[in-house]
């Protein structure tokens, strides 16, 4: 029997475990409060967050369900949008920034099987991803010896200048807490990229707080050298793979992708 994959989730299960058991542990208060203390309004308010809770649980259940790999496929769609937009014929090295549990860099060993791709992540403990990880999803879907890994910065990444032929990243790029300017991650992606080499990035561009005017970064990533930049905001209207569900504010909210050629 094969070996299964493992590529996580945007929701973790420690998360569901938390919500379910938080809304278990307020039942019980409301119950005993109710029961033994005979304190109604105290059972009241304990039994309004038990449901509220629970209701909250049952989303996130449903949402990570929908993401899931295998099941509902919402995350493997979000992949291969973002690789549909990259203009590259798989000649050369490809970068993948932030590559959590490697299924994007996987999806592109298998787009793209003459590349030589690397796959760098921070990882640590307060993400649901290891480089372990990473390396054996790698090997069960035979793609390794076309991938190497490794630990690193998105906003100040350990290679030279130009070493890319293409680069990819999702949803990585706001979650960098060392860059204060959300933006510099953004520059700090293309400046590995080569002069003629290609680049798709799918991000909550399209969230002002985080990015500001996109229209005007595009202008700005021209006015700096890059010869050709692609944006579209607000996917997660556009896109019929992405339930409105998960369009909320602490989901899926102000999508976009930029993607061209340097």
């Amino acid at each position: 029997m094969k070996e299964k994959t493992n590529y996580g989730n945007w929701v973790p299960e420690k998360a569901l475990y938390m919500l379910f058991g938080v809304a278990v542990i307020f039942g019980v208060i409301a119950v005993a409060v109710q029961v033994i203390l005979m304190e109604p309004l105290i059972a009241i308010a304990a039994g309004i967050i038990c449901i509220l809770t629970f209701a909250m649980a049952v989303y996130m259940l449903i949402c990570h369900e929908t993401f899931a790999f295998g099941k509902g496929n919402m995350m493997a769609g979000v992949h291969e949008h973002l690789v549909d937009h990259l203009d590259w014929d798989g000649e050369g090295k490809l970068l993948d920034i932030g590559c959590g549990a490697a299924a994007l860099t996987v999806r592109c060993a298998n787009a793209f099987p003459k590349a030589q791709i690397t796959a760098m992540d921070y990882w640590g403990a307060e993400w649901n991803y290891a480089k372990e990880q990473c390396e054996k999803n790698a090997k069960i879907e035979g793609v390794a010896d076309r991938i190497s890994f490794q630990k690193g910065d998105a906003a100040k990444m350990d290679f030279p200048d130009e070493a890319f032929d293409a680069a990819v990243s999702n949803f990585v790029f706001h979650e960098v807490r060392t860059a204060k300017d959300k933006r510099d991650v953004v520059k700090e992606a293309l400046r590995v990229v080569k002069k003629g080499g290609v680049f798709s990035f799918q991000d909550m561009f399209s969230q002002k707080t985080l990015y500001g005017d996109m229209n005007e970064f595009v202008d700005i990533l021209k006015a700096e050298g890059v010869s050709e930049v692609h944006y579209i905001g607000n996917l997660e209207k556009k896109l019929d793979f992405i339930p409105r569900f998960v369009t909320t504010p602490w989901m899926i909210s102000g999508m976009g992708i930029i993607y061209g050629k340097k």
